[in-house]
């Protein structure tokens, strides 16, 4: 019904830039959030950056100043552009968005929703 396909991640070396993106379709009313977690091996899963409707952003601290969300709404579609690239920032790197589904012919509902995973290697 509703889906986020990620496409962007690789091998990088130390200091590299990458580019993630996450195209939400389907059924979709309106999307509140759209963002990006991680997790790296033996770690749980953490928030790397979100951001809003409206644009505002929250990054973790340990992506803040080289890491940057942005989000084109016609699209359904954010992009994290990946600076800097450090060893720690390996991970599978998740998409999420909390969104509103619905329609003339199905019932409006607020979800949830996870992309696949798409790894993201920072090594020389």
């Amino acid at each position: 019904q509703v889906q986020l396909v990620e496409s962007g991640g690789g091998l990088v070396q130390p200091g590299g830039s990458l580019r993630l993106s996450c195209a939400a379709s389907g059924s979709i009313v309106s999307i509140n959030t759209m963002g990006w977690y991680r997790q790296a091996p033996g770690k749980e899963r953490e928030l790397a950056a979100v951001i809003t409707s409206g644009g505002y952003t929250n990054y973790a601290d340990s992506v803040k100043g080289r890491f940057t969300l942005s989000r084109d709404n016609a699209k359904n579609t954010v992009y994290l552009q990946m600076n800097k690239l450090k060893p720690e920032d390996t991970a599978l790197y998740y998409c999420n968005a909390h969104l509103l589904t619905g329609g003339p012919d199905r019932p409006y509902t607020y979800l949830e929703v996870w992309g696949q995973g798409t790894l993201v290697t920072v090594s020389s």
